[in-house]
């Protein structure tokens, strides 16, 4: 990875922070529009960046691919939907945790239904 492909990333995500922040919400029609031209993301003034029907988002890996960077999965997060780092450790490390607690206190259970119920197995009871 050369020095100048790694400024072009930098760059290209500095300006898709930019569009998203500085995006015109036109709430009658729902709709997100680039208010600025961001020639290097390949988006015009007035483009709909954002909208509820009918409409094929903007990928920022599309973008990166088109200005020809090898291997873009590096340098951007993939996507939510996939799963990150976030849902790997949900999924495999705290399921294991808590598979391992629930054993712990079944395990406790079995010992105490050795014990005798409180007040004959009726609860208990208040007079």
């Amino acid at each position: 990875m050369t020095l100048s492909q790694e400024s072009l990333i930098e760059e290209l995500k500095t300006q898709w922070k930019k569009l998203w922040q500085e995006r015109l919400d036109d709430k009658v029609r729902a709709e997100g529009v680039a208010i600025k031209d961001y020639s290097s993301l390949f988006v015009e003034k007035g483009t709909i960046i954002q909208a509820t029907k009918d409409y094929k988002a903007l990928n920022l890996r599309e973008i990166i691919e088109q200005h020809q960077i090898q291997n873009p999965d590096r340098h951007i997060s993939p996507n939510p939907q996939v799963g990150g780092l976030t849902k790997f450790i949900k999924m495999n490390i705290l399921n294991k945790k808590l598979q391992k607690h629930n054993q712990k206190i079944c395990a406790s259970n079995k010992k105490n239904k050795k014990q005798q119920p409180k007040n004959g197995g009726r609860g208990w009871l208040h007079k």
